[in-house]
């Protein structure tokens, strides 16, 4: 049986993401947020985007680009606090913000990755992060319920991929990716090298390519990804 080469143009891979889809954007700050993605995304031009990633990066870097442009609906997170054109979206109104715990959020996009549809947890019980989500009681104490997050759309940042979609990630880039990439309907990963098959071990590969729908190389990295230089 020959694999698939899922291999493909950023502008070709990105040209499949509709107004009003959800997308998924991988990364912890800078470490493994797919930018040259992103900036895609932004020249594509689809609008009325949920978003669901780890953090708004900061002015001028990553998904503010997204933000910006005017093109996100609704962000799913954990903080603003680095972004003050984020947070000034919020506060007039032009963005809507959910806010989550962040192992609450890793872990309902871990949940949508594994088909399951919710998860029950304590965090949050009695606060703000509780008003309008329904509790349940489970041995004698509250819990919340938080469903399940799942995506139409996953971008994902890779240090190296090959043309089947298997991804190798390095350092702290490997943080909320590994999740998304099993959440969404249609994975898109930018990675820093594409081999050909067999270049990489099977123990390496930390996203197996049945996961990933299009790879695209990115070759010399932009100064936004300076801090994950190596």
């Amino acid at each position: 049986m020959k694999l698939s080469d899922k291999r493909c143009s950023i502008q070709d891979a990105i040209s499949a993401i509709k107004d009003n889809d959800t997308v998924m954007v991988g990364g912890f700050g800078v470490p493994g947020t797919p930018i040259a993605l992103i900036h895609a995304l932004v020249a594509h031009g689809a609008r009325n985007l949920t978003l669901i990633k780890n953090d708004a990066n900061e002015p001028g870097m990553g998904i503010d680009h997204l933000l910006q442009s005017g093109q996100v609906a609704r962000l799913i997170t954990t903080h603003l606090g680095l972004n003050s054109g984020a947070i000034a979206l919020m506060n007039s109104g032009r963005l809507e913000v959910e806010f989550n715990a962040q192992g609450i959020l890793a872990e309902r996009i871990r949940a949508g990755g594994a088909g399951i549809k919710a998860i029950l947890s304590d965090i949050g019980v009695g606060t703000e992060l509780a008003d309008g989500k329904q509790v349940v009681e489970l041995q004698g104490k509250p819990y919340l319920v938080e469903p399940a997050l799942r995506a139409d759309v996953a971008l994902i940042h890779a240090d190296r991929a090959d043309s089947f979609g298997n991804l190798a990630y390095v350092a702290t880039a490997r943080n909320f990716n590994p999740l998304m990439a099993m959440a969404a309907d249609r994975v898109i990963a930018e990675a820093e090298r594409v081999l050909p098959l067999g270049q990489f071990d099977a123990d390496e590969v930390h996203t197996p390519g049945v996961f990933v729908d299009h790879v695209t190389e990115l070759g010399e990295l932009s100064e936004e990804y300076a801090v994950v230089r190596r």
